[in-house]
């Protein structure tokens, strides 16, 4: 049996006030020409679906389109809620979808049931537990003592009866241990919503949602899929990616991946003003149309660059300077002999401190003659 591992989506998603609804349906429109390439029997969604328990209406009508293009295909789909989703919305019609292959997480009640699909290979069975917190799973079992994600993710699967003569895949949405994090995802102070991977231990492979790179975690069948879009630049150098699952008999399984190509790429830009704006730096690239991060590497501020940047690069999201001033971090101490400086010595010292350079000949004139200006009015 052939799946594609989807999560992530996070559909109505804004980065650095730039609406991603436009590359969303584009990678969306690449997923279905790889699945009608691939011909999988069914997709896995792990989890946040949308990037907002209540997303715009268009993000809706965005995976309404996707899911009916899936229906129409006769693929089986798996969805579970992640913490940027609202549980409750994403069960709505739960049990009427049933019926056409669409599978939808309920809200977590004490107990998963696995959906049995079949093959040449026999029974295989898909548990779906969607995003937990240690207080919804504690509820259920006021016997147990939970105080951890991982105490509450052991005590849920201990409770599935798991059939480890099976082919089991378990469908989930959590941090595990050791996992490598982006600047996109939300992070628990101190990270005390990690999940040890020691309690997956009766799965044959276990589809990640939740953290924004790709990747395997102490095992090569517990994964994350990543997500099909870039949402940080902490992602730039990364290669996102459809994770594809090909289980055989009990214990024969091989992974595949296939790189999705965005509609634009988020990539950091460094160097002087005038070498990212000359035509031989940019005239070959995506650049001019991909979302970027610039750092500038003058020593002096340009007057309205970002204005003047984006006759190139019309997309710019983030601009920073990289210079001596910028990587200063001294302190202005005190200075001891104040009162025998000159107001143009002092203020030398003060531009130095935070520049990390003295002043020009230039500077020294110029401010030379706005102190005797303010003295001589004085």
């Amino acid at each position: 049996m052939k799946l594609m591992h989807l999560s992530d989506l996070h559909l109505g998603k804004r980065v650095n006030d730039f609406s991603m609804l436009e590359d969303q349906a584009y990678i969306l429109n690449k997923i279905i020409n790889i699945i009608d390439d691939e011909k999988p029997t069914g997709i896995i969604l792990a989890g946040d679906i949308y990037d907002k328990p209540i997303p715009p209406a268009e993000a809706v009508e965005l995976f309404d389109d996707f899911l009916y293009k899936l229906s129409q295909r006769n693929i089986q789909v798996f969805i579970i809620s992640g913490n940027h989703d609202s549980a409750e919305r994403i069960a709505f019609g739960a049990r009427l979808f049933d019926k056409t292959g669409i599978y939808l997480s309920p809200v977590y009640n004490g107990t998963i049931s696995p959906i049995e699909v079949h093959d040449d290979f026999g029974k295989l069975n898909i548990y779906m537990l969607p995003f937990i917190k240690p207080v919804h799973v504690s509820r259920y079992f006021p016997d147990k003592e939970i105080s951890s994600y991982t105490d509450a993710v052991s005590t849920v699967i201990e409770n599935m009866h798991i059939d480890t003569s099976s082919r089991n895949i378990l469908v989930t949405h959590q941090f595990v241990t050791g996992s490598s994090r982006t600047e996109s995802e939300d992070v628990s102070v101190g990270g005390s919503d990690n999940v040890d991977s020691v309690v997956f231990k009766d799965f044959d492979y276990v589809a990640l949602g939740h953290i924004h790179r790709s990747q395997s975690c102490c095992s090569e069948y517990i994964r994350y899929c990543g997500t099909p879009l870039k949402y940080s630049f902490s992602e730039s150098k990364d290669t996102k990616s459809i994770t594809v699952i090909d289980i055989k008999e009990k214990g024969n399984i091989k992974l595949d991946f296939i790189p999705l190509t965005p509609l634009r790429d988020m990539v950091e830009l460094k160097g002087t003003y005038e070498e990212l704006m000359l035509r031989s730096f940019y005239e070959n690239t995506t650049y001019p149309d991909d979302y970027v991060h610039i750092t500038l590497t003058d020593e002096d501020d340009i007057l309205d660059v970002i204005t003047r940047l984006r006759v190139v690069y019309k997309n710019i999201m983030k601009l920073d300077y990289d210079n001596q001033r910028t990587r200063s971090s001294s302190e202005i101490n005190l200075i001891n002999d104040m009162e025998s400086k000159s107001p143009l010595e002092l203020f030398d010292i003060f531009y130095e401190s935070r520049n990390g350079q003295h002043l020009s000949d230039i500077q020294k004139d110029f401010m030379e003659n706005i102190i005797e200006d303010i003295w001589r009015n004085k």
